[in-house]
């Protein structure tokens, strides 16, 4: 999609405009007085788990992510369905509409209506609008040298997902990940307010080196990212061996052959940290004596995954180094 905005004339500029697609972040913001911003979010996918209810929670979740990865509050939600009625019938779309509405509500919003077409595959997705104050919007670019690069959910939810589809997990494994995207980022955001975060978004389809790169980018610096420090949702390495390995997974791969340097990371643990996620945590970067207390403060709150994989380093050759 970026590179279709790039075939676009260029915006005016619009002085209440704070935040656009420029930088590739995570949600647009607005400015409409001095104490209040709107933030604005839309997505929507195909279904990743077998269970509608849980679908609806996951894109629910999904959604919501953004506002919560710009440090806002989400408020309202439309919904976006694309749905085969003749075909499925209605009452497997009113599960996923009911799991999306439970989802919105733990999440302190409302419904407030969407639009529907005839599709042969279902979609479904939302979008959101959120609220913040004019100077405390979180973004995806700002990072520091000096500055550690936290995550609060693990990765290879892609490769899980995948594996549900090619009856390649555990029972354990399926209900780890469908739990892990159906979280809400609404604890870590809240939990980082007490903190000073110079670049925030959150890891969904490009995955965390996808997602980490922009933020490097945009901000002139580089990372280094330990892959021993990277929380990763178990089997997912060993999906990954076998080749159970989602085709986006594999495109981001590709994507960011001239902008990571792997060293000795074998091929596979590299499509894991370029695995597509849907619903992943919040990637903040942070002064380096605020992360462990950010840490600390997410699993007292009950995210045991959260970490530590890297730092921010002054810009070098390649925005993104990894090591073991």
């Amino acid at each position: 999609m970026t590179q279709v905005l790039r075939l676009l004339p260029e915006q005016e500029p619009v002085p209440e405009l704070l935040v656009g697609h420029e930088t590739s972040d995570d949600a647009g913001v607005y400015k409409l007085t001095d104490d209040i911003a709107l933030i604005q979010t839309i997505d929507y996918f195909t279904p990743i788990v077998d269970d509608p209810y849980m679908f609806g929670q996951i894109a629910a979740a999904n959604a919501l992510s953004d506002v919560y990865a710009m440090g806002g509050e989400p408020k309202t939600v439309l919904n976006i369905v694309g749905y085969p009625v003749k075909k499925l019938g209605p009452d497997i779309l009113a599960e996923i509409l009911r799991g999306s509405s439970d989802k919105v509500k733990e999440a302190g919003a409302v419904t407030v209506g969407g639009h529907s077409v005839d599709d042969q595959e279902p979609k479904f997705g939302l979008s959101v609008t959120g609220l913040a104050h004019p100077e405390s919007i979180w973004k995806n670019v700002g990072a520091k040298p000096g500055d550690a690069l936290v995550i609060s959910k693990p990765i290879g939810v892609g490769i899980l997902t995948t594996g549900i589809k090619r009856n390649a997990v555990t029972s354990e494994q399926e209900q780890a990940v469908t739990e892990t995207m159906a979280l809400l980022n609404k604890t870590a955001a809240e939990a980082l307010k007490s903190f000073n975060p110079h670049a925030v978004t959150d890891v969904t389809g490009f995955g965390l080196l996808g997602h980490g790169s922009e933020i490097a980018r945009g901000s002139n610096v580089s990372f280094e990212i330990e892959l021993s420090s990277v929380p990763v949702l178990e089997g997912t390495y060993e999906l990954a061996a076998k080749g159970v390995v989602p085709g986006g997974s594999k495109s981001n791969h590709k994507w960011l052959e001239n902008d990571v340097e792997y060293g000795d990371i074998s091929p596979e643990e590299q499509l894991v940290l370029c695995d597509a996620i849907t619903s992943g945590g919040l990637l903040v970067s942070l002064p380096e004596n605020e992360a462990n207390q950010y840490v600390k403060a997410l699993k007292d709150k009950g995210l045991n995954h959260a970490a530590i994989i890297g730092k921010v380093t002054e810009k070098q050759d390649k925005l993104i180094y990894v090591k073991r």
